[in-house]
């Protein structure tokens, strides 16, 4: 069977640099950061104070105050970034079968606010006084059936949840899904919102993050000597996924084109990669070999470069063994030294970042690298965007448990 090709036609954001695509990418260029002190819960009692939250963001002048009660957080980010997409593709009102235009998201965690929210609530007053929307607000599939809902469409519809590596496979499995005949459209994407003092608490308990607050802006600092872990985020991305003939028959503009996607396990540890980035490297691989191109056909990789010890070591060497020698020529940056992680949106967010970089010729930096690690010593774009034309990016996403994805994206032609 010929598989039909894939191309992007409408992108979506909410980010904490950005409430939109035009100003979340001005300001990954400008190499803005959106870390600051968290100022929606009392972190007196945590060892970590910062993340990087979606700003200026109020329910009511998206939704009716009813359907707001209805909501998690994170279905909120889901729908205004995906409508957002939507309307830059040109799909409204949407004219073709509504059987073969899906959603798929990705999704790290869910709505953890509202589960917090209803624990609380269920401890301290009893279980009669628990929400009748508790478990369609907190569920990790209900920002897809939302987004599908608001728009009658009716195609395939799930969440995919792999942690940090979730909006990736999204993509990755969306781009399957047309390319096997089986939608003609796919909304796919990710979207968190689990800056929570349970979540932040959780994750402190692991010693994940950094515990930069003085200098909130320099916490994330991929690649760099210094770094000390990552920093919670949240938001929302989101692309429009569409078979080629259908976009052209219906006059859409065209960013860029999917082209390989790929996805591995470590098979190793709960939460650090193999450290001889060896799973991460197998991903990129076949992802290239699903592209049918070669590994110096590709100038631009997003890193997943979380900023951690070990991640950012292991996705070094992850580079070097799929890439050889070339990896010293390729251009490399961290979406999230400005964004931090927005877990399972991160890779969302870090594909949009490589289609704009196709579209524009402009590569966004890695903020904060300022004392480069000697065991990372690729080119990560320090602090300054660079021109260069990229033909093919590579996006590169990994998830707690060894989950491991690639993602090519290639101009269109």
């Amino acid at each position: 069977m010929m598989k039909k090709r894939v191309v992007i036609t409408g992108l979506g954001a909410l980010t904490p640099v950005g409430n939109n695509i035009e100003e979340t990418w001005s300001n990954l260029v400008q190499g803005v950061s959106g870390v600051d002190l968290i100022k929606n819960f009392d972190t007196s009692a945590l060892p970590v104070k910062i993340a990087a939250q979606v700003k200026n963001f109020k329910p009511e002048e998206h939704f009716d105050p009813k359907e707001v009660r209805k909501m998690d957080t994170y279905t909120q980010y889901a729908l205004v970034a995906s409508r957002e997409a939507i309307k830059d593709a040109g799909l409204m009102p949407y004219t073709g079968d509504n059987w073969r235009i899906g959603v798929i998201t990705g999704v790290g965690i869910g709505g953890i606010y509202t589960f917090e929210e209803e624990c609380i609530k269920n401890h301290e007053l009893g279980p009669r006084r628990i929400s009748p929307f508790f478990i369609p607000k907190m569920i990790s599939n209900i920002a897809a059936a939302h987004i599908a809902i608001e728009n009658g469409f009716q195609g395939i519809n799930f969440s995919i949840s792999s942690a940090c590596a979730s909006a990736n496979h999204a993509l990755g499995t969306a781009f399957r899904t047309i390319q096997y005949g089986d939608a003609d459209i796919i909304i796919s994407g990710g979207t968190e919102a689990a800056v929570t003092a349970f979540a932040v608490g959780g994750f402190c308990a692991l010693r994940a993050l950094s515990t930069r607050n003085d200098e909130p802006a320099k916490a994330s600092r991929p690649f760099d000597a210094e770094r000390d872990g990552f920093v919670m985020s949240e938001g929302a991305g989101f692309l429009v996924l569409e078979e080629l003939e259908h976009a052209k028959a219906r006059g859409a503009k065209i960013y860029a084109e999917i082209v390989g996607y790929a996805a591995t396990d470590d098979a190793f540890h709960i939460t650090a990669p193999l450290e001889d980035g060896s799973g991460s490297a197998e991903a990129m691989k076949r992802a290239i070999a699903d592209a049918g191109i070669q590994p110096e056909d590709i100038q631009y990789v997003n890193a997943h470069g979380t900023s951690t010890p070990l991640n950012d070591k292991g996705e070094t060497l992850s580079l070097k063994k799929c890439f050889g020698d070339y990896a010293y020529k390729l251009k490399i940056s961290s979406t999230k030294s400005m964004v931090g992680h927005m877990l399972g949106a991160a890779a969302a967010i870090e594909a949009i970042a490589c289609v704009k970089s196709i579209e524009t010729g402009v590569i966004h930096p890695t903020i904060n690298l300022e004392n480069p690690d000697p065991d990372c010593d690729l080119d990560y774009v320090p602090n300054k965007a660079q021109n260069c034309n990229v033909n093919v990016a590579l996006s590169n996403s990994l998830g707690f448990g060894g989950h491991n994805s690639a993602l090519i994206i290639k101009k269109y032609s």
